[in-house]
């Protein structure tokens, strides 16, 4: 003869394992599961030089856009947002119109190593000067 409590507890069982997660999900409070975002996260330097292995890094910053904009960037919900608007291509980074800087020549480097939306980034711009730098919106700003 059959266990009526074993099959009881089987039965609970396999419905708590079928359904559960179902359930589970609909309830979830707090951030979502980072591993439904790809990975965007960035290292900032600027240095005085022609080239990133002439100049010093004089400051560094990080920058992470994966779910929400963090890090020690002093505007990453601004930085973010001109990555995404640009796809990632930091070329296609442009100076701001009517923003007037001198003709001044005193080279600044900027580096950006990490990652963007999970592909490997390594970048290195070169700007006449801090004005020109600072142009290009807010994500070299730092």
């Amino acid at each position: 003869m059959r266990n009526p409590a074993r099959w009881a507890a089987t039965l609970g069982l396999t419905a708590t394992a079928v359904c559960g997660p179902l359930t589970g999900a609909a309830h979830a409070t707090g951030p979502a599961p980072t591993a439904l975002y790809a990975p965007s996260a960035l290292v900032l330097t600027v240095g005085h030089g022609e080239t990133a292995a002439a100049a010093a890094p004089e400051r560094a910053v990080t920058l992470d856009c994966a779910t929400r904009p963090t890090g020690t960037h002093p505007a990453p919900l601004a930085a973010c947002a001109e990555l995404r608007a640009a796809d990632g291509d930091l070329d296609a980074l442009d100076a701001r119109a009517g923003v007037l800087c001198t003709r001044e020549y005193n080279p600044v480097v900027v580096t950006v190593d990490g990652v963007w939306q999970g592909q490997r980034v390594s970048y290195e711009r070169t700007f006449a000067n801090e004005c020109v730098r600072i142009s290009h919106g807010a994500l070299f700003t730092f």
